[in-house]
């Protein structure tokens, strides 16, 4: 996949920096919520795992060829090796779902707006000029946006993340959010990563997550979340939200390992299933608390069957919503 942020004209984030008693309490959060993932080693990982991204954008990742598993680098926010468009099997097609959310009107989010930002467009490598355009993330220039990965048969990233972000937005809605989409199908291209950022800024959300699979080599398992590193540079400042999202991306690392059972990636983040980041566009030119989770390793046939199934999707949207609704302290 690839991350990049819209141009944003900056706005106060709607929570306060994180106070000290509240990042210790979180600290031990994830710890206690990836024991779990101990009984998954201890069973071999069966029917578990996933993939974070394949690049190491800036040096943190690096982006694995479809076939071999050979490191290559790819362009965009998240670094996604560009893959093709062969549709999933019509079992696997991601559901029909509403392009708008209306007003949340009750439960424990409600007052609360969520952004869900599915990672890439299924039309992208339709349009190779308009998502190869650079974009300024404040640090640097990157490309608008990439098609994203894809699994081995062919099934799109950009079609996964869709289906989970509907599938994440029926959830928060029903705690009684106010959800926005940046894309839902509905636009020819992108949007470009500064724009994923931006609409989140003006929605002024009370967090905001990013979801894409990574692209890596086989034998390369397990979700991370990308947590925003302190940035001040052009456009881009995160000082006042590199706390909360740290305590978000905790949270739904945390509530994704005890839904899903898949255990944090063997490849990045040293088995915690976090891992900073100062070079994507989407966390760079955030003003309000968000991060991204790579849920798992397209490239790897074990982590494909996870990912393609429609049930294993369904945990997947559930932990983050479950992660979610702790943040926001329903």
């Amino acid at each position: 996949m690839s991350y990049t942020g819209p141009d944003f004209e900056p706005s106060q984030p709607r929570r306060s920096p994180l106070r000290r008693p509240l990042t210790v309490a979180v600290a031990a959060l994830v710890p206690g919520a990836l024991i779990g993932w101990g009984v998954y080693a201890a069973v071999g990982g069966s029917g578990d795992g996933g993939g974070g991204d394949t690049d190491r954008a800036a040096g943190v990742r690096s982006s694995a060829a479809p076939s071999s598993g050979a490191p290559s680098s790819a362009g965009g926010d998240d670094g996604k090796r560009p893959a093709g468009s062969s549709p999933a099997p019509a079992s696997e097609k991601p559901s029909a779902s509403p392009s708008r959310s209306g007003p949340a009107v009750s439960g424990a989010l409600k007052g609360k707006v969520v952004v869900i930002d599915p990672g890439h467009n299924p039309a992208n490598f339709r349009h190779p000029s308009e998502i190869n355009r650079k974009v300024n993330v404040g640090t640097h220039w990157k490309e608008c946006d990439t098609t994203g990965t894809a699994t081995n048969a062919g099934w799109p990233e950009a079609e996964f993340t869709l289906d989970v972000a509907h599938r994440l937005r029926t959830l928060l809605e029903k705690q009684g959010a106010t959800v926005k989409l940046t894309q839902d199908g509905d636009r020819s291209f992108g949007p470009c990563v500064d724009e994923r950022a931006r609409i989140g800024n003006e929605a002024q959300a009370d967090a905001a997550i990013s979801i894409h699979a990574d692209g890596s080599g086989a034998g390369n398992r397990g979700f991370h979340v990308i947590l925003p590193g302190p940035v001040h540079d052009g456009n881009a400042d995160t000082r006042a939200i590199t706390a909360p999202s740290a305590e978000l991306g905790e949270r739904i690392a945390g509530t994704f390992v005890r839904v899903t059972g898949t255990a944090p990636s063997n490849y990045l983040g040293d088995g915690t299933g976090l891992v900073t980041r100062t070079d994507l566009g989407g966390l760079n030119l955030s003003t309000v608390p968000k991060v991204f989770i790579e849920c798992g390793n397209m490239r790897d046939g074990k982590d494909a069957a996870l990912l393609t199934s429609g049930g294993w999707r369904q945990k997947a949207a559930q932990g983050m919503s479950e992660g979610i609704v702790s943040f926001l302290g329903g």
